[in-house]
């Protein structure tokens, strides 16, 4: 059995408020093997984008474990996290933020083989850096243009191109094409789709729109304050999806069609708070199918047939 790329074990982050501790990430374990896509998808707030932050060490875990080829990388020192940071990279969700806006094109796509000293000369750097522009689809008259110049779509191939810059074997994409028009949108999602059929770039794709997780993603992990409630492989999970928090967002997918239209079923009730939350689902207070024993303690993400994990007391 190979090892996987990337596993969590246990992980936890909790923030500390004035009325507690914020459950951001609560006893979280997944897996994504080599040169695959595993999808995380949830509604705003559920923990998206800080597991992937965790995993990255860009936001430190509270406790538990993340494994890259088998080895914890929360124990690792400064230092070793220097050169981990060649093997994982982001892209963020807003182009624009992200950006220095500064500094060009050139600039920012050479400033992570600045950082970590990957170039011999500046001859070298500029060829790298044309290299990658040509490989994300930037044409080389904006090698010294600013991000303010240019469209959405073209900031987020800047982002691409600068993840890419180090060779990483590991990329959390954080919703980089929620903020773009749908035309542009299917142009990255295609290139990053290409980058990893030529590369074998493994990725963790965050995103709030089903459509798009099930277009990209090979496996899917489906949050719920904090917690992963259901696991599986994509045409599992879309087929028959077990958790009642995954067919409601599974119902929620618009379908274009006059004619086949469907009755939406609206989840109902309130989201529990996230701060100091109480045993048991924390689905329960908006699921129509929840019992008393669905508020006891002691539930876990179990493997009810094979590859395919659900937290539910009633599967």
């Amino acid at each position: 059995m190979t090892t996987p790329l990337i596993q969590t074990k246990g992980l936890k982050k909790y923030f500390g408020t004035p009325h507690g501790l914020l459950h951001a990430v609560d006893d979280v374990n997944i897996s994504i093997e080599a040169g695959q896509t595993l999808g995380v998808v949830g509604e705003s707030g559920c923990g998206k984008s800080t597991l992937g932050r965790v995993i990255l060490r860009l936001v430190e875990a509270t406790s538990g474990e993340v494994l890259f080829n088998g080895e914890n990388i929360l124990n690792y020192t400064p230092q070793q996290m220097k050169d981990m940071r060649k093997q994982m990279q982001i892209v963020f969700q807003d182009p624009f933020a992200s950006l220095n806006p500064r500094m060009t094109v050139s600039e920012l796509i050479a400033e992570p083989m600045k950082v970590c000293g990957v170039c011999k000369n500046n001859n070298e750097m500029m060829e790298r850096v044309f290299e990658l522009m040509d490989t994300v689809g930037l044409a080389e008259r904006f090698v010294n243009t600013y991000p303010h110049e240019m469209d959405g779509g073209r900031r987020q191939r800047i982002g691409i191109a600068r993840a890419l810059a180090l060779d990483p074997k590991f990329i959390v994409c954080d919703e980089p094409v929620s903020a773009l028009d749908v035309s542009i949108q299917a142009q990255i999602l295609n290139l990053l789709m290409d980058l990893q059929d030529s590369r074998g770039y493994t990725y963790m794709f965050i995103t709030h729109d089903m459509s798009v997780v099930k277009h990209i993603s090979d496996q899917i992990a489906v949050m719920y304050l904090g917690q992963c409630v259901e696991l599986a492989p994509t045409k599992t999970l879309f087929s028959s999806p077990l958790h009642p928090y995954t067919h409601g967002l599974l119902n929620a997918i618009p379908i274009p069609s006059l004619k086949h239209r469907k009755t939406l079923h609206i989840m109902k009730g309130e989201v529990v708070s996230p701060i100091n939350p109480k045993p048991g689902c924390r689905f329960a207070a908006r699921c129509p199918e929840a019992a008393e024993e669905c508020r006891r303690p002691g539930l876990q993400l179990r493997e009810v047939e094979p590859g395919h994990f659900v937290a539910c007391f009633k599967r």
